[in-house]
């Protein structure tokens, strides 16, 4: 039996990856949005100057993985003192197994075989918080950016949009409990009660980390901006990204086609400010590729040598 279920694991593992490779591969050699052309066009244009932006833009993704590793290493330590390495490890094994799942749900499944059983609750409800806190940073900067382009123009299709997603969202909660009230009441007195016992302090570092990786990648768009020579100042840049974050948030989807996502919202607006489809297309599709595909190579390692009997957490550490 041992055997049999040591095969299907690493069956699992090789179709993750072979998905994730698939999709990653797909993407920087056949999509028409990722536009190599426009790109050979701005290193010789920008000269010596375009290594600069190079490195920054990978600097900014270094960090920008770095403060969500960070953010999962804190949020966990409410179970289990785990190092960087750990925390890492977890972050992008279960960004590589999200890939095909919607909403990204596969991470919650992949970081939750890291630690026995009887945890994996307070895990899911871990990584949910850190999740949630990353939502709330985006739909304050968001709903500031909205009402700064509402100033220029009749935005009122576009901020319908969060609107409906979340009442969606809520029609969706209430019918659910309706038809499972006493379950859903019992699971939803469950989270509360955890959630309570989650220390202030866990809250406030996870919300700063989850505050200043978002500033971290919608300023790296606002570089590939100035990278593709686009006329536009910060202080009107700067909304419109924001405002794309929180309406593409709002849309359910995988995480392989969150570039198309963003890219027809960042189409729509920047549209609005006279800039060319094809440079906000590149550009989304170029914040996945550092953001998602470059992380998720690395991740495919980790879930390739990922082992159920040499699970990372330590027994004694953990907490009751």
């Amino acid at each position: 039996m041992q055997k049999y279920f040591s095969s299907l694991v690493f069956l699992i593992k090789i179709l993750i990856i072979a998905g994730a490779y698939y999709v990653i591969s797909d993407k920087l050699l056949n999509d028409s949005n990722f536009s190599s052309f426009l790109w050979m066009e701005r290193m010789e244009l920008l000269g010596s100057t375009s290594l600069s932006f190079i490195l920054l833009l990978l600097l900014f993704t270094l960090i920008n993985w770095s403060l969500e590793i960070l953010k999962w290493k804190t949020l966990v330590s409410f179970v289990s003192q785990i190092s960087f390495i750990q925390a890492a490890k977890q972050s992008l094994a279960s960004l590589t197994a999200s890939l095909l799942t919607p909403n990204r749900i596969g991470e919650y499944g992949a970081k939750a075989i890291y630690y026995p059983k009887a945890y994996r609750p307070k895990i899911l409800m871990l990584n949910f918080l850190g999740n949630a806190h990353q939502m709330l940073i985006t739909m304050l900067f968001g709903c500031f950016g909205l009402l700064i382009l509402g100033d220029h123009f009749s935005l009122q299709t576009l901020s319908v949009s969060p609107i409906l997603g979340i009442a969606t969202v809520l029609i969706i909660l209430f019918i659910s409990m309706a038809l499972f009230q006493k379950k859903w009441i019992n699971i939803l007195r469950r989270s509360i009660h955890n959630f309570l016992q989650i220390p202030l302090s866990i809250h406030k570092t996870s919300f700063l980390y989850a505050a200043v990786r978002y500033l971290i990648f919608s300023h790296q768009f606002y570089l590939f901006l100035l990278f593709f020579g686009v006329d536009l100042s910060y202080s009107m840049a700067m909304p419109i990204i924001v405002s794309m974050y929180l309406i593409s948030s709002v849309i359910p989807g995988f995480v392989l086609f969150d570039w198309l996502v963003k890219g027809s919202v960042a189409v729509t607006l920047f549209r609005l400010f006279g800039v060319d489809d094809i440079i906000v297309l590149s550009i989304t599709a170029s914040m996945w590729i550092l953001n998602f595909a470059f992380p998720a190579m690395i991740g495919s390692f980790y879930v390739l040598t990922f082992k159920s009997s040499t699970l990372v957490y330590s027994e004694s550490k953990l907490r009751p």
